[in-house]
């Protein structure tokens, strides 16, 4: 801009350049004389020009190198070798039972069958085998470098960095092999149109996005909720390979429940908790620590987790595969839910005609058994808590007959009748010490063992001492290497007598067989003064849904034993037998209007 003078004309000072002339005018429109305007805008280069010559250096950039572990496995080949790792520990677990409990060789067969249906029934498939990470291990060695130093990525996307430098190979060498074998340029005029295309469509997709950006600060935008990624979900734990061992039992008939493989889960004898220690080497190697944490699990699974995965795989097998799953061997089941509450044989025949009068269910989900029949348009297709833990059924079918004998509510109830069955049932008072003494025994013995009580080593004299230590060895310190050396660490550093690291008593509690009968118990007089209610006269159904009801001495003592042996709450088998209740009350109310039908006609 010239200086800031007046215009000889008008004598302005307001100066401004047009931008189409470049010409400097007055704000009166005279233009100012004798300025040159010059531009250094240079289209093309003469034969005199300068010219630097720029010489590129030979020296090669450091490159970064990633700090990543080559070793451990990411993305989906992390999953894969997880699945690779879940499958042995089950062929472990499926070793030991079959070992253990005598099974025939059919329960491999029966479980790799039913892993095999589990696998293709989760909700997220597993992937396929990564054989282009084969491939790079067979020609590149150990296989530990996994993707080039150079690229400096993120460990989470090597599995898409593999996989596109595997694509990229398999393209080079197709099109070596094209220009080897033929060079006609009717083939390159062919590549040349599909990248065409290609670039067109990328071309297309970067200009959308770009008006999608430039739109962006105009409109505000939701934010997203973030997805909390979970790389295991709960049907991949290793819960599920309990609920296909459950599943294979159900199939070959055997009396199994849930608390069994529990005891076994607790005590360390059935590879599940801390499973790590188990696998090979060559395994362990490539887990990161969440694959880790993830098959490591701090606790026993509960009852009712197992029984919701084994019901979920049993469901989906017949919806999906028509596979069905036959119903429960309830016999010796029962028996063992009877021996439990200190039962007789007699109480074992009334809770089967119970069990029959109420439609006791005996499948893993209610869909596997067939529906109610529909007298009116709005009558269910099935019962509340149907689907409720097969063992847990049968045990509160067994506390309603016990209620209808004893009534648990404090008032004595004598049978009047000698054609009565409660005749052939023991007293009252006798019943509840045992069964008293049987729980109070079971808790001591498990205490030992169980995570969920605390005991302290002050408190343990010699033998469980002795017990405790076999049990740490077990827990702690991994098999294999005993094995190869032929030296147990414990006897090394604690050389003490050899005894039996289990009492013949500790080692019935945490198997399935059930406990010896009593003696025998006294059984009910009758009444003769007729001043004591009868077997199933005022009958009291309590509400689990009243929070500040409390539930009578005998009848909590009953349900507390109950609770204990099937391995759930409290309240659990409370609202079974509630359920149960009056699903038997509409039963009765049903033949009487029948009854009286029949005598009106």
């Amino acid at each position: 801009m010239p200086p800031r003078r007046r215009c000889p004309v008008c004598g302005s000072k307001q100066w401004h350049k047009e931008p189409s002339s470049g010409l400097i005018t007055c704000s009166e429109g005279h233009v100012l004389q004798n300025y040159r305007n010059e531009t250094r805008e240079v289209t093309e280069l003469g034969p005199h020009a300068l010219r630097k010559r720029a010489l590129k250096s030979g020296r090669k950039r450091k490159e970064k190198q990633s700090k990543a572990n080559p070793r451990l496995y990411h993305g989906e080949r992390a999953r894969f070798h997880y699945f690779q790792c879940l499958q042995l520990i089950l062929r472990m677990q499926v070793t030991y039972l079959a070992e253990a409990w005598g099974l025939p060789p059919e329960f491999e067969t029966v479980c790799r069958d039913l892993w095999a249906l589990n696998l293709s029934l989760l909700p997220s498939l597993p992937p396929v085998e990564p054989l282009h990470y084969m491939r790079d291990e067979r020609t590149g060695g150990d296989g530990s470098s996994v993707h080039p130093a150079s690229t400096g990525k993120n460990p989470s996307e090597d599995d898409t960095d593999d996989h596109r430098a595997a694509q990229g190979d398999d393209h080079a060498t197709t099109a070596g092999q094209e220009l080897s074998s033929s060079s006609s340029s009717s083939e390159d005029e062919e590549d040349d149109a599909i990248m065409a295309d290609l670039m067109r469509e990328a071309s297309v997709v970067s200009t959308s996005s770009d008006e999608d950006v430039e739109d962006g600060p105009d409109v505000q935008q939701k934010p997203q909720a973030v997805k909390k990624k979970r790389a295991y979900r709960q049907y991949d734990a290793p819960d599920s390979t309990i609920a296909v061992l459950m599943l294979a039992c159900w199939t070959l008939r055997l009396p199994v429940m849930y608390m069994d493989f529990v005891r076994l889960i607790e005590t360390y004898e059935l590879p599940y908790l801390d499973s790590i220690r188990l696998l090979p080497p060559e395994l362990a190697l490539h887990l990161t620590k969440h694959t880790k944490q993830a098959l490591s699990p701090h606790h026993a699974p509960m009852p009712l987790q197992l029984h919701r995965l084994t019901a979920r795989l049993a469901k989906l097998m017949y919806s999906q595969y028509g596979v069905c799953t036959p119903e429960m061997n309830a016999a010796p089941i029962l028996w063992r839910a009877v021996r439990a509450l200190c039962g007789t044989p007699t109480l074992y025949t009334m809770t089967k005609k119970l069990a029959r009068v109420i439609s006791l269910p005996l499948t893993l989900h209610r869909s596997l058994a067939p529906g109610l029949p529909h007298v009116k348009k709005g009558d269910p297709s099935w019962h509340k808590y149907d689907n409720a833990v097969p063992e847990v059924s049968l045990v509160a079918s067994i506390i309603v007959v016990l209620k209808l004998v004893y009534g648990l509510d404090g008032k004595p109830r004598l049978p009047k009748e000698q054609e009565d069955p409660a005749c052939a049932m023991p007293r009252f008072p006798d019943v509840m010490k045992a069964i008293e003494d049987l729980d109070t025994k079971i808790q001591e013995e498990t205490a030992l063992f169980s995570a969920k009580e605390e005991i302290s080593v002050l408190d343990l004299d010699d033998n469980m001492l002795d017990q405790y230590i076999a049990f740490t060895e077990k827990a702690l310190l991994s098999p294999a290497k005993d094995k190869s050396t032929g030296r147990s660490a414990v006897a090394d550093f604690f050389p003490l007598e050899q005894g039996p690291s289990l009492s013949p008593e500790s080692a019935r509690v945490h198997s399935h067989v059930p406990a010896p009968m009593p003696p025998g118990l006294p059984a009910l007089e009758m009444d003769r003064d007729d001043g004591d209610l009868r077997p199933g006269e005022q009958y009291t159904i309590y509400n689990t849904l009243d929070v500040l009801g409390v539930l009578p001495e005998d009848y909590g003592t009953v349900v507390r034993r109950a609770a204990n042996w099937a391995g759930v709450d409290e309240d659990y088998i409370a609202g079974v037998v509630e359920r149960f209740e009056r699903r038997l009350v509409r039963w009765w109310d049903r033949r009487r209007e029948e009854e009286d039908a029949d005598d009106k006609e």
